[in-house]
């Protein structure tokens, strides 16, 4: 399979975020040359959210496990297993873990060159890197 690439979940590194979060890469740069994106999962523990930020691309994020209201322009929507949002390039927004058991979110990026902006300070940090902290 020499244009297939394979990745075991329990072979994959953890990033510990912060709070509790816990993301997993699954397509990268890092793991798989020439890809054109990256996609990953993260999981929240209970009432664990992500801070107001945006990116240099856009993203699909699918609820697999748990609930969470989505957060932007002012508005909320609430999300179970399986809804999806797309969320384009420069736009704020946050997940929040609103159920009883922990939120598992798929998120995927359209580029291999992610970047994290945080609302409240400006600034600016690559995906994944230590300073890409959730607390």
């Amino acid at each position: 399979m020499k244009n297939i690439e394979l990745f075991k979940l329990s072979e994959l590194n953890v990033v510990k975020r912060g709070d509790g979060v816990e993301t997993t890469l699954l397509i990268g740069e890092s793991n798989c040359e020439g890809t054109s994106f990256t996609s990953g999962l993260t999981r929240f523990p209970v009432g664990k959210k992500v801070p107001f930020h945006h990116h240099n691309c856009d993203e699909q994020v699918t609820i697999l496990e748990g609930s969470a209201i989505v957060e932007s322009d002012g508005k909320k929507t609430s999300l179970e297993p399986y809804d999806t949002s797309y969320v384009k390039a420069g736009t704020p927004h946050r997940f929040i873990n609103t159920g009883e058991n922990p939120l598992l979110i798929l998120w995927i990026y359209n580029t291999r060159n992610v970047t994290r902006t945080f609302s409240d300070t400006g600034e600016t940090v690559e995906h994944l890197s230590p300073s890409d902290i959730v607390s």
